[in-house]
């Protein structure tokens, strides 16, 4: 009979925060494997432009060794902002300062120089879970199977396997819930040459549109390549989106831009105009303060332990932070036994991570709210406004 593969440390998903752990777990002499659903790296676009904040995403950089390259990649002038009313007026326009607070950097760039950091073997692309179940006789050791047939053991399983995690149901009964809010996604090629109206609406960074009365946002930011990403953001019921056929392309835009009647022509243009068929998407989230009793062998990291709205900036963040505090907590955890460690490890992790996604998922729970509140944009100006009287 053929052995199954045992690998001591297993994590289920390779997305930033998942590949963070795998790095610096790296750096400090310890492997895992990293099970990753998708068949290769380039199987899909990886989304838009992340914001990485000094408290969270820069400090798992270093932690990882790679904050000098990082550099290199990010999109300079990118931390550029304004925030506009449905009218197109400017209430607020700032411009990036270089001073790498939040230097903004593409997705899929930050996930390849991960990926590069890493031995070629870490990954195991193609591998779904399909399930998971506690080894009978063994504290901690869990077998996993995937989808398409293969099992292996491990006796450190971390759940970085995103909002619908299957490592999850191990800890924590919660699920993620639909926050009201849905976006419609989409992308404008060549901004400058192609679609100069609209950037010049969007501006050099991140764009905020908003009409509070209709439960309206257009956002967006324009990419290192010039190109225009742009998310119209509604607060509706699911029925809303379930009633449109987004693969009718033109159907779908005539039923958003009859949302956006009366905006400025530039901003309907990030509609009309766009490239890209429209991406509906659900704003899902776990209840604020989410946490679990320790179960031996077992914890989450980033989404799978916090999902939350993206209307703090915090989601990337949090999960390359996560992935690095878990690793050097494993790596600080090595005087004992190898269960002893793990478990000392995991709860010192947990014991942080906790207060800290908690807070993060408050503030997006707020941000949701003043963003879409009926007097919108007003408390989004209020709030840069005091931020501007905490420095002087």
């Amino acid at each position: 009979m053929t052995a199954i593969p045992h690998f001591p440390i297993a994590i289920i998903g390779g997305g930033l925060g998942g590949l963070t752990a795998a790095r610096v777990l790296h750096v400090h002499g310890i492997e895992a494997a990293v099970f990753e659903l998708e068949a290769g790296r380039h199987i899909r676009t990886q989304g838009g432009m992340l914001d990485i904040h000094v408290e969270n995403g820069q400090r798992a950089l270093h932690a990882a060794g790679l904050f000098e390259q990082f550099l290199g990649l990010i999109n300079r002038g990118g931390e550029a902002m304004r925030i506009l009313d449905k009218h197109g007026t400017v209430l607020r326009d700032e411009a990036d300062e270089g001073n790498l607070e939040r230097p903004e950097i593409d997705r899929g760039t930050l996930r390849d120089l991960l990926l590069d950091s890493l031995p070629g073997d870490t990954v195991h692309w193609g591998s779904k879970v399909a399930a998971i179940r506690a080894v009978p006789g063994h504290s901690g050791r869990h077998e996993v199977t995937l989808a398409e047939g293969g099992t292996f053991t491990t006796d450190l399983l971390i759940g970085a396997d995103g909002a619908w995690s299957k490592v999850r149901p191990l800890v924590s009964t919660a699920w993620p819930a639909y926050t009201g809010i849905s976006f419609i996604e989409a992308d404008l090629f060549d901004g400058a040459e192609k679609h100069p109206i609209e950037a010049a609406v969007m501006g050099e960074g991140m764009l905020f549109a908003l009409d509070g009365r209709s439960g309206l946002g257009v956002l967006g930011h324009k990419e290192t390549d010039g190109s225009l990403h742009v998310y119209l953001g509604y607060r509706c019921g699911p029925e809303w989106v379930a009633s449109i056929d987004f693969t009718d392309t033109p159907g779908a835009k005539a039923a958003i831009l009859e949302l956006l009647e009366g905006w400025d022509e530039g901003l309907r243009g990030l509609i009309a105009n766009a490239d890209t068929g429209l991406i509906p998407r659900h704003i899902n989230a776990l209840p604020v303060g989410h946490s679990w009793d320790r179960v031996p062998g077992v914890t989450l990291l980033g989404d799978a332990a916090h999902v939350m709205s993206p209307f703090a900036g915090e989601g990337a963040n949090l999960a390359m932070l996560d992935g690095a505090e878990l690793a050097l907590a494993i790596a600080a955890h090595q005087d004992a036994s190898p269960a002893e460690n793990r478990e000392a490890a995991l709860a010192a992790y947990e014991a942080e991570l906790f207060p800290r996604s908690a807070a993060s998922a408050q503030e997006s729970a707020d941000g949701l709210e003043m963003i879409f509140e009926p007097e919108a944009p007003k408390g989004l100006v209020e709030q840069f406004a005091a931020l501007d009287r905490e420095v002087q």
